[in-house]
């Protein structure tokens, strides 16, 4: 007997395209029937055709599953799927909404699209969504690749794709203002810049409607389709033309030596709580796709947007595994940064698990070997693993760095030892790994919370503009005004803020570790006080291109620290010193005001030391002082005698603040005066360099080597001269946290 060809196959998941038709299959474990609808346009009122699906062939177990000849790519659809509404029993099947495919690969979005229609009684069909049949075999890579840079060599820039360029001063023509071609247009300034990876906030289909009336999610931390560009953002207007314009940016991206890596939300998604929409999970298997409570009278809230996603269940494991691999098979993007990564480890009760399949799966799959994998280690509802989230091949956003660099430029007490372990590579949180400082992603800023200008110009959140009477957002921001709430023409307040900015940029670029900076924060963007600016698409959140004249001096500061930062890995190489050499045999000394006693103590606002390299051929001294008045540091004598150059003191006015090391100031004397709240970066090197053992005719090391190449756990304590500490000898003896 000949198999019916319409019957169609379970495996793979969404639609298939073939020469002849497209299969279509489809997991809803507890429905009684199914139809597949198409549509002539994403406006249309009704279905131009409805397929139902006959049980006794066209499922197996709980695939629905159908092979529909003569149709292709663009071909618009949706389901309705019919089952029991019994809260009781987690499900809520309601065969009058319009169901997306969650394996799709393209969203058409009528015009008159209505979120609230998808919660409302009744059919919704002309204001729904719709999912859209792609062919993604005609697009011509021209041979590009994701790049595989190493963490040790990257530096991350965090923006969002739409406020990149959505400013009338942008230079973007106004077709492309925020959207992925618009990025492209922009290329040039990143590389200018030193970006090596951009990190861009949610970039599939999110729910712009899912924020407070009258305002738009923004952010875009309202996940609708795991597989498909988020339409808005781009330029084109045909149905899939939002595919081709994203891979366009990333081959863009790519020839430009530039990374791309996208926060990917797979924690919750944009049905919300019981009284949200239903666009697609919750009318298909309500009960496998979200955590309910016991009783399953409502969801969990671990990820604080309304309901959880039950990533470790194996039928949505697989749909996350299957969107990550589509992300770098399909479209070459070189890695994730994991929203509320935490989520991930937690079992279908809401547990924490000791080894979580998903986080593990992903660790070892090998369509992602080589995938950079970022974890915000953290979720909304108080699980903390920053320094131990599962897995051989994750980094973690270090939230600590952020909170101790913080306090410790505030003048908090107590934070001498924390600081000293953040500048290198947090060997308390991460001594235990068998692996590089680089698993620590190191900022002090990013899109959730405020930006560096705010940090230093407010000490309360402001955000009323969201219409929840200033209770949204975070309340514990480790912030200071520096004498004035906002914004301030007071001469001495604004050096203060721009001495204290340049001090954050240089923790988080010279510190052992990977980099990570903020859209704008070169260019002091503020958010007027707004710590949770997530529903604003507005000026509060674009970038406003006229800073970057007006604050110049900050764009310089941070460019010459990411040249001087990324020139050190070339130097080092040159010198022919091998990464492990320098590891087990770098020196560090520790000083405070008085060389050898540094102060430890919790009233200590300042901390030196020296890191002196291998061969010896050269030393850089920094020191930190935190302190309210100026502090005279006593200077090391270098053996050959030859002074000291000052490469980096935020204390003073634009260009003296920092200079390439090859036109560094010499210092007379032994002593240096560091202003209040500043650091100076000072340079040393013997008359004459060593050769290098394999490439002749090249220069010393940048005095920035350290970032990119100090670790901690090697430290050898043989041979070391009176006050030289190992770093993991300092944290015990002090007992960081």
């Amino acid at each position: 007997m000949t198999a019916d060809p319409t019957a169609g196959k379970t495996f793979p998941l969404g639609p298939r395209l073939t020469p002849d038709g497209v299969n279509f299959s489809l997991y809803s474990d507890k429905s009684s029937t199914v139809e597949l609808l198409f549509f002539d346009n994403a406006d249309a009122a009704k279905p131009a055709r409805v397929i139902t699906l006959d049980p006794r062939k066209n499922r197996t177990h709980h695939y629905w599953h159908i092979f529909v000849p003569s149709i292709g790519s663009g071909q618009i659809y949706g389901y309705r799927i019919f089952g029991p509404h019994a809260p009781a029993r987690g499900l809520h099947f309601d065969h009058e909404k319009v169901l997306l495919d969650p394996y799709a690969r393209g969203i058409a979005i009528p015009v008159r699209y209505d979120r609230s229609a998808a919660y409302r009684p009744g059919d919704n069909t002309p204001v729904a969504m719709k999912s859209v049949v792609a062919d993604l075999s005609a697009y011509d890579w021209e041979g590009d690749v994701p790049l595989r840079r190493p963490f040790a060599k990257t530096i991350i820039y965090e923006m969002h794709v739409g406020g990149f360029t959505k400013s009338p001063n942008s230079g973007v023509a106004p077709e492309k203002r925020g959207t992925f071609a618009g990025l492209v247009e922009k290329i040039p300034y990143l590389r200018d810049l030193g970006i090596t990876a951009i990190e861009l906030l949610p970039t599939y289909q999110f729910d712009p409607q899912d924020a407070p009336p009258g305002l738009l999610n923004y952010w875009g931390y309202s996940p609708i389709s795991f597989f498909t560009p988020h339409r808005q953002y781009s330029s084109r207007q045909d149905l899939l033309g939002p595919l081709d314009e994203f891979r366009d940016m990333v081959k863009a991206l790519h020839r430009a030596g530039i990374e791309v890596i996208l926060d990917v939300v797979y924690n919750h998604t944009a049905e919300g709580d019981l009284n949200g929409p239903t666009f697609c999970y919750r009318g298909l298997a309500n009960d496998t796709y979200y955590i309910l409570e016991q009783d399953n009278a409502g969801y969990t809230n671990f990820s604080g947007c309304g309901n959880t996603l039950n990533a470790n269940h194996a039928v949505v494991r697989r749909l996350i595994l299957d969107s990550l691999r589509f992300w770098v098979s399909e479209m070459h993007v070189d890695g994730f940064r994991f929203d509320l990564a935490s989520i991930l480890s937690r079992d279908e009760d809401g547990n924490p698990l000791q080894n979580p399949p998903v986080v593990l799966s992903i660790d070892s799959d090998p369509v992602l070997a080589g995938t950079k994998l970022i974890a915000e280690a953290w979720d909304a509802a108080g699980l903390y693993q920053v320094g131990s989230f599962v897995g051989e091949f994750w980094q973690e956003w270090n939230g600590r760095f952020r909170d101790d660099v913080r306090s410790f430029f505030r003048g908090d007490s107590g934070t001498v030892p924390r600081i000293a372990s953040r500048f290198f590579g947090s060997p308390d949180m991460y001594g235990h790994e068998e692996r590089g400082p680089e698993q620590s992603i190191n900022f002090v800023t990013c899109h959730d919370g405020f930006t560096l200008n705010d940090n230093v110009s407010y000490n309360q959140k402001h955000n009323e503009a969201n219409r929840e009477n200033n209770r949204d957002g975070c309340d514990a921001n480790l912030s200071w005004n520096c004498g004035v709430e906002g914004p301030s023409d007071d001469p001495a307040v604004e050096g203060l803020r721009v001495r204290q900015i340049k001090n954050f940029l240089a923790a988080t670029l010279l510190s052992v570790g990977t980099p990570m900076l903020l859209m704008g924060d070169e260019m002091r963007r503020t958010q007027l006080g707004n710590n949770n600016a997530y529903c604003h698409d507005s000026e509060l959140n674009w970038m406003d291109w006229s800073l970057l004249d007006k604050h110049a001096d900050i764009h310089r500061f941070v460019k010459l620290l990411i040249a001087q930062r990324q020139e050190s890995d070339t130097a080092r190489i040159d010198l022919g010193f091998s990464l492990n050499e320098l590891i087990r045999h770098a020196e560090v000394q520790w000083h405070g005001v008085r060389l050898n006693r540094p102060d430890w103590s919790d009233h200590s606002h300042s901390i030196a030391f020296s890191v002196r390299s291998l061969m010896r051929s050269f030393t850089f001294h920094c020191m930190m002082n935190a302190y309210w008045e100026p502090l005279d540091f006593e200077l090391p004598r270098n053996e050959a005698g030859t002074g000291w150059q000052r490469v980096m003191d935020t204390s003073l006015p634009s260009p003296d603040d920092i200079v390439p090391s090859g036109t560094a100031t010499f210092i007379a004397g032994y002593a240096y005066t560091v202003q209040p709240r500043s650091v100076v970066m000072l340079f040393s090197r013997v008359r004459e360099a060593p050769e290098p053992r394999h490439k002749k005719g090249r220069g010393p090391a940048s005095p920035f080597f350290v970032a990119s190449f100090f670790r901690f756990r090697f430290f050898k304590e043989a041979s070391r001269p009176a006050g030289c500490l190992p770093l993991h000898r300092v944290f015990c003896r002090y007992g960081l946290p």
